[in-house]
């Protein structure tokens, strides 16, 4: 019930509860029913009889609509009408309305997914903002906590969810739990999302079913095939399944001598007959080519197979070739399978971007990504979700823009960062100064008197229009402020162990792969730092496409964000300022630092205009991030000064 606040406000107009802690996310909608509303029922006429200030909308279903999930908005607030081949497509039509859209919208892939990293026991894997909104140990679904994650994602065009962990447990294929698929699939489906799980390759062998989990075994085959007929018996629109495989100690086809084409294959063939999918995730290393650079054994795992998998398999890669880092160059995965169906997957969960603790606004990263990869290459697109059981969903108020962001980017990866921020910024805290009350300016002023010792001075505020202005930046600069008092130039990798939170440049551990220590990607030494990756180094700049690959080869020519990912170089290298390695190093971390102090004189700025409980909160945030920031710059400049230093 702890939702039961968005809920009764998004959909219990009668109760007009006020209170600002962050639940109802951007969907922050006046309760009006002024809207007449003619033409079809269904959840976008829900939506608009409540929230619509406008006059009339007709909605119509048009099945020569060439999108499913498209829509046309035409007319203003005295008519609209919204056409659509689909009710899902009325209902993405209905909140564009609500944002001010009209003219006609379409999405660009057809997957538009979150991945939640969540187990059956509640707990959430890199997840920063409390336990899982779908499992718990008594079983138990909370239907108005399920409604107001739908009516979120759907509000974003998002239109599908793998509920549990890449980590899967066998459990998730016995029936108490595809029971819980179908209670939420009931709870969804209404609202134009599909679910999906995850499965452990292993499953058939480790629920002692059957003695091996062979691909090619006649009874291993068998046993899927019944398990997937079993589970679309309760839910008919099924999307498919989500499978990690040997990776991280997971289970999979080389266990067993066979290719990730076999293994994928042999699910798909289950998954065909009902319309399934299946999503075979890239992320792999150590399996196969132990001691090759990491970031080149997705290529070199999967380019061998390419062209023989089934159709309904795409291959899901991680945007960039290692691992969910504050900056990566893309992975080279896209352009290398040519005859492959490929989706991108992103992170949006803040695992190696402060956590919850850090306001780091994503669609930068995720804009910069697009620009090197068509998504015309992508039949879809998955991000792990940051979303847990925090009255805010997220842990940060600005963590949500990351949800956000990526439902607007998965619809149309043409929006620029600064417009999907600026649709947040004004659905979340408004685009016009609030009324304040004349008793709170004079309690400012009081305050204002006597912490300033004198009788005379009013309280001037800045501008809201100002304040507004100086948020959105804020947002636009908060990833490169990351990258720079993390891991500038193109460092990565330098994270504690445990967390992947805090700094450890120092970090080695006798009993865990070299590849997985901070050491092996900075290789930090007397004579220079960075990791050559260039044709003379481990030759991963051999499996970018032109002119990437000759760019990135040459360190005149490599883009100095991607530097040292790809180069060892002197600590007195010159860079393009005049300044040699080492002093740009310490010019970047003192920057990121330079920005998180700006961050807080905008928040302060807002002070006025943001509801009290909001902006502690922020504020709280906020001070705990320039913490973190100088923390990593004061452990990374002494670590690399300390070898850069004269001996």
């Amino acid at each position: 019930m702890r939702k039961l606040l968005f809920i009764l406000t998004a959909l219990l107009p009668l109760l007009a509860l006020k209170a600002e802690d962050g639940s109802r996310l951007w969907l922050r909608l006046d309760t009006l029913r002024t809207a007449q509303v003619t033409g079809h029922e269904g959840k976008a006429a829900e939506v608009l009889k409540l929230h619509y200030d406008g006059k009339q909308v007709t909605l119509t279903l048009d099945p020569t609509q060439p999108a499913t999930d498209g829509y046309t908005i035409r007319g203003d607030k005295e008519a609209a009408t919204i056409t659509a081949h689909s009710e899902a497509g009325l209902l993405y039509g209905a909140f564009a309305l609500l944002r001010g859209e009209t003219g006609t919208s379409a999405p660009c892939f057809d997957l538009r997914l979150l991945n939640h990293w969540d187990n059956l026991d509640g707990s959430v894997e890199r997840g920063y903002a409390g336990e899982s909104i779908f499992w718990n140990d008594r079983l138990e679904t909370d239907p108005s906590l399920i409604e107001a994650y739908a009516m979120a994602n759907a509000s974003i065009g998002i239109n599908g969810t793998v509920l549990n962990n890449v980590n899967a447990s066998p459990k998730m294929l016995t029936a108490p739990y595809i029971n819980k698929v179908r209670e939420i699939a009931d709870l969804l489906r209404p609202w134009g999302i599909r679910v999906f799980i995850s499965v452990n390759f292993g499953s058939p062998k480790a629920l002692g079913e059957v003695e091996t989990a062979d691909p090619l075994n006649r009874q291993v085959r068998r046993w899927w095939k019944r398990r997937v007929t079993d589970i679309y018996k309760v839910i008919p629109d099924f999307g498919g399944f989500l499978v990690k495989a040997n990776s991280e100690g997971q289970p999979g086809p080389f266990d067993y001598g066979r290719t990730h084409a076999d293994g994928a294959n042999m699910l798909a063939d289950a998954l065909k007959p009902h319309g399934g999918i299946v999503m075979w995730r890239s992320f792999v290393y150590g399996a196969k080519h132990k001691g090759e650079d990491r970031v080149k054994q997705a290529v070199s795992e999967f380019k061998p197979c390419d062209g023989e998998f089934r159709d309904n398999v795409i291959l899901q890669s991680k945007n960039g070739p290692l691992d969910f880092q504050p900056r990566e160059p893309y992975a080279p995965i896209f352009d290398q399978m040519e005859q492959t169906h490929q989706m991108a997957e992103l992170q949006i969960t803040q695992e190696y971007l402060g956590h919850s603790q850090q306001l780091v606004f994503l669609a930068p990263m995720w804009e910069e990504f697009f620009s090197f990869v068509s998504p015309k290459k992508l039949k879809g697109i998955a991000g792990v979700a940051n979303i847990g059981l925090d009255t805010n969903w997220c842990g940060h108020h600005f963590a949500q823009a990351n949800w956000y962001a990526f439902g607007r980017l998965a619809w149309d990866p043409t929006l620029t960062s600064r417009q999907i921020a600026d649709e947040w910024l004004r659905q979340t805290f408004g685009s016009e100064a609030p009324e304040v009350k004349s008793e709170e300016r004079r309690s400012d002023e009081r305050r204002f008197r006597k912490e300033n010792g004198s009788q005379q001075i009013r309280l001037k505020r800045t501008p809201y229009a100002t304040v507004y202005a100086s948020m959105l930046d804020m947002m636009l600069r908060s990833r490169e402020a990351c990258v720079d008092y993390m891991m500038p130039l193109g460092l990565h990798h330098i994270f504690k162990f445990d967390h992947h939170y805090g700094p450890e440049p120092d970090g080695f551990k006798a009993n865990y792969p070299l590849e997985w220590c901070p050491v092996y990607y900075h290789q930090a030494d007397n004579r220079g730092v960075g990791f050559d990756r260039s044709s003379r180094g481990t030759g991963a700049t051999r499996q970018y496409p032109e002119p990437y690959r000759t760019q990135y080869d040459a360190p005149e020519t490599c883009p100095e964000e991607y530097l040292l990912w790809f180069h060892h170089l002197p600590w007195d290298y010159k860079m393009k300022s005049g300044r040699t390695l080492i002093q740009e190093m310490e010019w970047h971390y003192q920057r990121g630092v330079n920005e998180v102090i700006d961050f807080i004189a905008t928040w302060q700025q807002a002070k006025p205009y943001i509801d009290a409980q909001r902006w502690q909160e922020v504020n709280t945030k906020l001070t705990t991030q320039l913490v973190d920031a100088r923390e990593w710059q004061q452990v990374c400049t002494r670590y690399f000064g300390s070898f850069a230093q004269p001996k």
